[in-house]
């Protein structure tokens, strides 16, 4: 049974590689072709008698295109190994430590592009070779010369050979398609498609036209110009004229790798290119030279892929919603789908640059992940089916609830609903003022906002302290009843006692986090002295900028947001801040938390700290007093040493906080 499993994928694998590398037209995603791939990987270990040379396990993918002339690479061109846990890290780091305990990592995003070796002599561009099958690619040079960013003559004159990525950026893809629609010709499915397809072009004044770009991330022939390292080699190709991606750091432990690989992850859509992952490589090259490569992959080097599961659907609609500072945010209707195992029938779209700059469309064939494994987000769309029906979305100028008019703010990507008395707004707001973050009314949800708004009776934030004068109403209302109304009127009753920052914070000031609210109560003491404060003596407290300094004076000079502080003051609110402040132990000290705390929550250890006078950051700097370390800890800590900052470990905090 598993000798025919082995031949099966074989076949399977053989195929998906053709259609890949020289069709440019891949039928299965990448996560699913690496599944398969690391199946026959362990079937053949578990059988070596069905060992074979040509087994796609043994061979670099990609055949050769026949358009182009063959170039045997002077240097083979290897692909890399993939990790997708932090576990597979670890075993990548215990491998190489073993035998080199000092070996340093260099982290760089992985281009979902198409791999490139050039070459230059005396400083001049000479070749220009793909990948191909590792050890012959094919000859592409008079396409790569009109990129242009490739550098024809370089600010030195050495003989070099670079390996890179080149890519297609998401804009130009955006009008390579809309030209390419102009033309009656098929649109490409994705960037990674067209920017193999437009490399490969006979007519290089096409490739001029499309807007290709690259990066380079491997100099080959590095030791013959005295360079030890992967990071000083990108240094230096970038002062010889070549573009390296500005994101590549270095790092001396693993733990530190997976935090920066986290935090790719977290920003991949923010990127103006594709990326489907992180590569991780040993900076040191002697140590890369002693480490050396197996029959595909480089042991010093591995590929970290996103796992996030990528599901296609179809955009039914798309349709706006109302925030409760007025914020319209974009949103998609999909067909319904599973993901990650639940099902998606919406995503959200973010504004109307990111519909612009993905051109997504009613109709549309696309694929869909939950960004995080939380919020469902469109990855791409799939262009190949699309007709003359799916035509660009026009965002729309008015407010969908109240039909007031919709306004772009300078320099921001949002619109904005500037009606105050939009239905929408006010409901989103009632809800915000009634979270957990907020004043923490227990059961004023969503769902009982909005069932007392359409009842009339909560049409203000100064509603919720008057429905007690409505007891009889309330307890007509479905699913209301007796006990709920009491327990409803009994949680309102008690958030009167919040303190001053949970209501600076429910107030839904733009820009004004919870961390914020906090601030501003403890400096001004009561929401009288907030209402008065001008811009300068805003921007004196340590934590304010500009933009919350003029969000909070512009709020305050709307007199019906002022009538509503003062009518909640009435009412029975707290005015004061009530300092949770115990000691002073730790009075004006930074602290910065990393890694994994044992004891404690990072929100626990937050409060110890401020209820002790101190003050938490996100990041070290030469302004932070102490950092309180956990398990795994990173970067964070690293620096911390670096700047001869003082560092606790959870144990020693502990004593501190309790002593």
């Amino acid at each position: 049974m598993s000798q025919n499993r082995i031949l099966e994928l074989r076949k399977l694998l053989h195929r998906y590689n053709y259609e890949y590398h020289v069709n440019d037209a891949p039928t299965i995603p990448d996560t699913e072709y690496d599944q398969l791939l690391k199946e026959l990987n362990e079937l053949e270990a578990l059988h070596p008698e069905m060992a074979d040379p040509n087994s796609p396990t043994q061979k670099v993918g990609g055949v050769v295109s026949d358009k182009f002339e063959k170039v045997v690479h002077r240097f083979p061109m290897y692909s890399l190994g993939n990790a997708f846990s932090f576990e597979d890290l670890k075993e990548f780091d215990s491998r190489i430590r073993q035998s080199y305990p000092g070996a340093e990592y260099v982290v760089e995003l992985k281009i979902d592009g198409l791999a490139m070796s050039l070459d230059y002599e005396d400083g001049q561009f000479t070749q220009a070779v793909t990948r191909g099958d590792g050890t012959v690619g094919e000859n592409v040079s008079s396409n790569v010369r009109v990129i242009q960013s490739v550098p024809l003559s370089l600010n030195e004159p050495v003989d070099v050979t670079v390996r890179g990525e080149v890519f297609m950026p998401n804009a130009s893809f955006t009008r390579a398609n809309e030209l390419r629609k102009e033309m009656g010709e098929p649109l490409f499915a994705n960037c990674r498609n067209a920017a193999a397809g437009t490399i490969r072009q006979l007519d290089s004044k096409v490739v001029a036209s499309r807007g290709l770009d690259a990066f380079w991330y491997t100099l080959v022939n590095a030791e013959e110009l005295e360079i030890e390292g992967q990071y000083e080699a990108l240094t230096y190709l970038h002062n010889i004229g070549f573009k390296t991606n500005p994101e590549i750091k270095k790092f001396k432990t693993i733990a530190e790798v997976w935090e920066r690989v986290q935090e790719i992850e977290a920003l991949r859509d923010q990127y103006p290119y594709d990326i489907d992952g992180a590569v991780i490589k040993v900076n040191q090259f002697a140590i890369q030279n002693a480490l050396g490569f197996t029959v595909k992959t480089p042991r010093f080097a591995i590929a970290y892929k996103f796992k996030a599961e990528e599901v296609k659907s179809r955009v039914e609609d798309i349709f706006v919603t109302v925030g409760r500072t007025g914020k319209i945010t974009p949103n998609a209707k999909l067909t319904p789908v599973q993901i990650s195992g639940s099902l998606v029938s919406y995503a959200t779209l973010h504004n109307e640059d990111y519909i612009q700059r993905k051109d997504i469309r009613i109709g549309d064939d696309v694929l869909v992940r939950k960004a995080g494994e939380i919020i469902p987000e469109i990855v791409s769309v799939d262009v190949t089916n699309r007709t003359a029906a799916q035509v660009p979305y026009k965002f729309p100028e008015t407010c969908p609830t109240c039909d007031g008019p919709l306004v772009r703010v300078a320099d921001e990507a949002d619109h904005y609903c500037v009606n105050a008395d939009c239905p929408a707004k006010i409901v989103e707001s009632l809800i915000h003022f009634a979270s957990r973050e907020a004043m923490n009314i227990d059961t004023l949800g969503e769902k009982r906002v909005l069932q007392l708004h359409e009842a009339g009776l909560l049409n203000t934030i100064q509603d919720i302290y008057t429905l007690h004068l409505h007891s009889n109403q309330l307890q007509t209302l479905e699913k209301m009843g007796d006990k709920s109304a009491e327990k409803l009127l009994t949680a309102i009753e008690n958030s009167k006692q919040n303190t001053i920052d949970k209501l600076i914070f429910g107030l839904g000031i733009r820009h004004v986090g919870s961390k914020t609210s906090a601030v501003l109560a403890r400096h001004f003491k009561t929401l009288t002295a907030l209402m008065e404060a001008t811009q300068e003596e805003l921007l004196e407290i340590e934590e304010i900028g500009t933009v919350i300094a003029d969000s909070v004076v512009s709020f305050f000079n709307v007199e019906d947001n002022v009538k509503c502080v003062q009518d909640l003051i009435e009412f029975g609110l707290n005015d004061e801040y009530v300092d949770a402040q115990v000691s002073q132990k730790f009075e004006g000290l930074k602290f910065v938390l990393t890694g994994t705390l044992q004891e404690l929550t990072r929100s626990e250890a937050k409060k110890l700290i401020e209820a002790q006078g101190g003050s938490v950051s996100g990041s070290v700097s030469s302004k932070t007093d102490v950092v309180v370390y956990g398990e795994s800890a990173g970067s964070k800590l690293a620096k911390a040493q670096e700047l001869n900052i003082q560092t606790w470990d959870e144990a020693q905090f502990i004593q501190e906080v309790n002593s």
